[in-house]
């Protein structure tokens, strides 16, 4: 049986969110082939990261879009619809959200930084509009929502709260804080 390029990735994505540091031989072995073949897709565990890491930004930027939040006509509708689909993200590519590996890529940190610009755009638009607090800086409010999808993936990852509680969760303490 033939394993395409996508099949991979998309068996690698769950693997690697039980395992962060899989190694390609880890990696091979449950996504069902054989390193020599999982090297034929990849070079290196470096090469599939990247891959994986242009897809995550690629699924970043269309949460951003779909939310809106270029020309939000109702900055907190937009606002709930970004941190919904976010969760999408953290769920599907959680492992990426630490993996140093990510961090070093000139294309994926160029693409990134663009992305959480955009976001940061958003947020000074949602704190003139009275939907975020206008007294926090805006990549304090980046880096608020960074962490949140951080304890999104590590809470779903370890069994701490149930899938479906994770919308209300990560909303409600966004929105409303812890205290």
């Amino acid at each position: 049986m033939t394993v395409s390029r996508e099949q991979i990735m998309s068996a690698a994505i769950q693997h690697l969110n039980q395992d962060p540091t899989a190694s390609m031989a880890q990696l091979a072995e449950a996504v069902g082939v054989s390193r020599a073949t999982l090297h034929r897709h990849f070079s290196s565990r470096e090469e599939l990261m990247i891959a994986l890491g242009h897809c995550a930004l690629d699924q970043w930027e269309r949460v951003q879009d779909e939310a809106g939040i270029a020309d939000a006509a109702d900055p907190e509708a937009a606002l709930r619809a970004l941190l919904l689909g976010l969760i999408g993200c953290a769920d599907e590519y959680g492992f990426g959200l630490t993996d140093y590996a990510l961090g070093t890529d000139p294309e994926l940190l160029r693409r990134s930084d663009e992305l959480e610009e955009r976001e940061i755009a958003f947020y000074v638009a949602a704190q003139r509009a009275g939907v975020i607090r206008a007294d926090l800086p805006p990549r304090w409010i980046s880096n608020t929502v960074y962490g949140l999808l951080v304890a999104v993936r590590e809470s779903l990852r370890r069994g701490d709260v149930a899938r479906r509680d994770v919308p209300r969760l990560l909303t409600d303490t966004f929105l409303r804080g812890t205290s």
